[in-house]
């Protein structure tokens, strides 16, 4: 399968059938409007926010900024190494970096979280691991808590996967159990999906 890529700042995706979704070090933070995503998330003090794939942690790090010094940000990602360097750069915060798969069981606490926040990451996921997310994601979020997926819009664009493995916000819809929220177009080429847990 070819990936269409610039060479600049933003994600380099590789989905498999069987492998896990990987980055290759890139991040897409440079094309996102930051502060149209914080504002739509609505991030209140003490909240136990969750960024899944949370790559370096930039996210991770402006979701502890607006807590301030209250509540809790896990960082989650199955990258070992990104892991490793984010503890050290996080210590004394509250972030907590967590080597970790949001489709399998993570080792956070049932109905522990506010916010879950995956950014260009779902498209990544095999089909036969997307039950498994949801299971895990309902597990995890308080009820009528959140669930924001940020994606890469389903058409051309000068870099990331192919358009067919890219969900449009009604796939996404169609795909995840829980009450759809807004749908908030976040950059040029990406939109955030918000969902609600139905419990």
């Amino acid at each position: 399968m070819k990936d269409n890529t610039i060479t600049s700042n933003v994600p380099q995706c590789k989905k498999t059938t069987n492998a896990t979704h990987h980055h290759k070090g890139k991040s897409s933070e440079s094309l996102l409007n930051k502060d149209i995503i914080l504002k739509e998330l609505s991030i209140l003090p003490n909240q136990t926010i969750l960024d899944a794939g949370c790559g370096n942690g930039y996210m991770a790090k402006e979701f502890s900024r607006l807590l301030n010094g209250t509540g809790k940000v896990y960082a989650l990602d199955p990258d070992k190494e990104a892991v490793e360097i984010l503890k050290k750069e996080t210590k004394g915060t509250n972030i907590e970096p967590l080597v970790a798969d949001i489709t399998k069981t993570t080792p956070m606490k049932s109905s522990s979280l506010d916010l879950i926040y995956m950014s260009t990451v779902f498209h990544g996921f095999p089909k036969d691991q997307i039950p498994n997310f949801q299971k895990e994601v309902e597990r995890l979020l308080k009820p009528k808590a959140m669930l924001a997926i940020l994606e890469i819009k389903k058409e051309d664009t000068p870099f990331g996967p192919p358009s067919d493995v890219r969900y449009s916000p009604e796939e996404l819809k169609q795909t995840i159990t829980l009450n759809p929220k807004a749908t908030i177009k976040v950059g040029h080429y990406f939109y955030m999906q918000v969902f609600q847990n139905r419990k």
